[in-house]
């Protein structure tokens, strides 16, 4: 319970520091822009609370979110035989136009016996 709670609070504090490194940005430019300076770049301060930042942010949320299960078409493939492998029963049809291409077709009756 101890580490979600940090976590949770280290991500508050990620976020925080994250909307605080945009505004000192934005501040920069309006100062910029006051004392009639060109702007090449950001300050290397802003820069680095904005990657760290970032990083805490991406760290803590995957921290609280949980375990993550593996992408791997092979653990599903390993249970199918090969007469399964084309078998897609999702994309079954049982309506389809093949009625208005032969009007006078009778489907099988099925015998409840067998």
């Amino acid at each position: 319970m101890g580490s979600k709670f940090l976590n949770k609070l280290l991500l508050i504090a990620g976020f925080a520091s994250l909307a605080h490194a945009a505004f000192s940005a934005a501040h920069h430019r309006t100062y910029l822009r006051l004392t009639e300076q060109e702007w090449t770049t950001l300050p290397l301060d802003i820069i680095l609370q904005t990657v760290i930042s970032l990083v805490l942010v991406i760290y803590n949320i995957i921290q609280i979110v949980g375990n993550f299960k593996e992408i791997r078409a092979t653990v599903d493939m390993q249970q199918r035989t090969w007469d399964t492998l084309g078998n897609f029963p999702s994309f079954y049809m049982f309506n389809h136009r093949g009625r208005a291409l032969s009007p006078g077709y009778k489907p099988p009756e099925l015998n409840e016996d067998e």
